[in-house]
């Protein structure tokens, strides 16, 4: 597909609501996954630290 202006690129074609949001969704999963993953390694290593520092060095 060949696009003569960015106003057709930006529409593609009548179904920019679909490709642009696809994309859009994409991109926040994406940012949404590793937001998890950071919060889930930061509990690992609080746990880590703690089972580290406890008395007996056992975890719970």
């Amino acid at each position: 597909m060949t696009w003569g202006s960015l106003n057709d690129f930006l529409v593609m074609g009548g179904y920019a609501l679909y490709v642009w949001g696809s994309y859009g969704m994409a991109a926040v999963l994406a940012v949404a996954e590793i937001m998890a993953l950071r919060a889930r390694r930061r509990r690992a290593m609080d746990e880590l630290r703690r089972a580290r520092s406890a008395p007996d060095g056992s975890m719970r």
